[in-house]
């Protein structure tokens, strides 16, 4: 799969998601690293890339239609979180093929013991 990963996540996040056999690009790689969220979601859509973020804004369904994009992952990040944290709450996701398998179309919140779905 291919994933862009919002500019609230860390670039080093490119690492295992590349580990686990998928693309990755970071919107701060290609300039758009404090564009607002529409047009994350637009280059998204037009590179056919699944939106890896922490921003809930990407979770509401009004605003983005979870079958008019390639998969939006969002992680449930608390405040106190640090990069590592939120590298193992990634790898906890990635560690699940059979939810990356339907990520198209879906949203999936991904928090520290499971992953919800929504289409």
């Amino acid at each position: 799969m291919r994933f862009f990963i919002d500019a609230d996540l860390p670039y080093s996040l490119e690492r295992p998601l590349i580990e686990y056999g998928h693309e990755a690009l970071h919107v701060g790689d290609i300039g758009l690293g404090g564009a607002p969220d529409a047009v994350i979601a637009e280059v998204a859509k037009s590179e056919k890339r699944a939106i890896l973020t922490g921003d809930f804004d990407f979770a509401d369904i009004r605003n983005y239609p979870p079958a008019d994009y390639f998969g939006i992952a969002v992680l449930v990040l608390t405040p106190s979180m640090v990069s590592s944290d939120i590298h193992a709450l990634v790898r906890s996701f990635l560690e699940r093929p059979e939810i990356i398998a339907i990520l198209a179309g879906k949203l999936a919140i991904v928090e520290s013991d499971r992953v919800r779905i929504r289409s």
